[in-house]
């Protein structure tokens, strides 16, 4: 297995980025609207073009880490799942928390935001075993 797959990077950030648009856009649109203290007008500002592309590079940049590790370690699937939530659980979840803890956001918007994390990086792992099977 190569430590860079394109089709597999791709798939596993859009997985990411689905997870993403149901969490924000359906689910819990108006709850994290409110939690995150932002008013219809301010969520229209901004450029929303550069806003979607830069969150898929990011997430295309974690997915490539991912992939990497998976490809260099090449695990079996329930270890591919467990370095996928683990990676959200130990790093991602608790960076949001320190960051979250000194911007003085409320706990809510915490818990939001960290199950974002947890389901995209969970579909992420389970679109990376799917093209490893």
């Amino acid at each position: 297995m190569n430590d860079f797959a394109l089709w597999p990077v791709l798939a596993g950030t859009a997985a990411f980025f689905a997870v993403g648009a149901l969490w924000y856009g359906v689910i819990f649109r108006q709850l994290w609207q409110r939690a995150a203290g932002l008013s219809n007008s301010q969520l229209q500002t901004g450029n929303m073009w550069l806003i979607f592309a830069l969150t898929f590079a990011f997430e295309m940049l974690i997915a490539m880490v991912l992939w990497h590790l998976v490809a260099r370690t090449d695990p079996p699937a329930f270890v591919v799942m467990m370095m996928a939530i683990g990676f959200a659980v130990g790093v991602m979840i608790p960076a949001i928390g320190i960051n979250y803890l000194y911007l003085r956001k409320s706990g809510l918007l915490f818990l939001i935001d960290a199950g974002h994390f947890l389901f995209g990086m969970a579909a992420m792992g389970s679109v990376f075993v799917w093209f490893r099977g």
